[in-house]
């Protein structure tokens, strides 16, 4: 079974959150799975885009990303969250290897446009490399995965962590994405809903309960049902078989 997980920025800094995360690769590990694991890292992109005379901006739930902020993105993503994360892992004897979309030009993106104003150095990817990542479980590797991609032309650009979450478990043809935030699923007047249809999230959206970043999550699983992914999770670390299930 491949399982892809996508781990959200707000808390990866946080060590009980970290050993909560190792607990569950362990789990997995127990019922004969690797998981793909593929993070962001949003707050501190944010502290670093600050620091460097940049200021964060989102359309639509996406970073826009200028050359400070994909500075910030690159720095943060593939050095210091990517760093954490295989430390995290291999503390405990897990065999980890970090990497960004990058790496063997792992995911080609290109440029994202968007109707409600221009993003920058955000893309969409075009392609993965799924040889490279079955090559990995094959060996009993967790591939940590950062969403910089390669352009194809020798730059690199900022792609959404849950898109390329998404991505990657189309292409894998994975039985589950799971989308790990810092919310236990998708709320309705302070309820996690278990289930949800196409059109039944498209109202929540419209109704603005759907909002921000988890606009995001729910397009991409949305996505990855039609493209051939079997089921979407969004749930938090404490519970990653719960929250709310797209199916």
């Amino acid at each position: 079974m491949v399982r892809v997980i996508k781990l959200g920025g707000n808390e990866i800094d946080d060590p009980q959150w970290l050993a909560r995360l190792v607990a569950v690769v362990q789990r997995l590990f127990e019922r004969n799975e690797i998981p793909v694991i593929v993070h962001g890292g949003g707050r501190e992109v944010g502290q670093l885009q600050k620091k460097l005379g940049g200021v964060p901006r989102f359309v639509g739930g996406l970073r826009v990303t200028d050359e400070k902020a994909l500075r910030a993105a690159t720095m943060v993503l593939c050095g210091e969250v990517s760093t954490r994360l295989v430390a995290a892992l291999g503390a405990t004897g897990l065999d980890a290897q970090g990497m960004s979309g990058v790496d063997r030009e792992l995911v080609l993106a290109t440029p994202l446009t968007h109707p409600n104003g221009s993003l920058g150095f955000v893309g969409m990817p075009l392609c993965v490399r799924s040889d490279v990542l079955r090559a990995l479980l094959a060996d009993g590797v967790v591939p940590i995965i950062a969403p910089i991609c390669s352009n194809g032309l020798g730059g690199w650009l900022n792609v959404n962590a849950d898109v390329m979450a998404g991505a990657i478990a189309v292409t894998m043809s994975a039985e589950e994405v799971v989308f790990i935030s810092n919310v236990p699923g998708v709320l309705v007047d302070g309820a996690v809903v278990p289930r949800l249809t196409a059109l039944e999230t498209q109202a929540l959206i419209e109704k603005d309960i759907i909002t921000g970043g988890m606009i995001p999550k729910v397009s991409t699983a949305l996505i990855a049902l039609k493209q051939g992914v079997t089921r979407v999770r969004i749930t938090s670390i404490d519970d990653v078989f719960g929250g709310t299930v797209f199916e």
